[in-house]
């Protein structure tokens, strides 16, 4: 770790712009820790979530976003969500083992990739 050894011979302008590269950094540390963390699901994986004050959550992750993920619930809500709050569904917990019953949904907006 590195020690800044005098900071109180800095001018203002120097502490502003000290600061700015600061706040820049953190918030670059938090997008890359945040996107780890998004890889560790899929898209159409199944997961949980319990929002503050409401009971868990059950959805399936549809979309990774810049700091979250969108999931539509089982009763069609959406929520971006960060990848932090979410755990995978015990499949076999829950009996949704069996997968032949997982839906995928043609997007029709969408071209073809070719």
């Amino acid at each position: 770790m590195r020690i800044i050894n005098n900071i109180d011979s800095l001018t203002e302008e120097e502490l502003v712009e000290l600061n700015h590269k600061i706040v820049a950094r953190l918030r670059f540390l938090g997008e890359m820790r945040s996107h780890g963390a998004m890889l560790d699901f899929r898209i159409g994986e199944k997961v949980k979530f319990r929002p503050t004050g409401r009971p868990e959550l059950i959805g399936t992750l549809t979309r990774y976003n810049k700091k979250t993920v969108t999931v539509i619930t089982e009763s069609g809500e959406h929520w971006n969500v960060a990848p932090g709050l979410l755990s995978r569904l015990d499949s076999h917990a829950n009996g949704n083992a069996d997968t032949s019953s997982t839906t995928v949904v043609q997007f029709s907006d969408r071209a073809p990739k070719r």
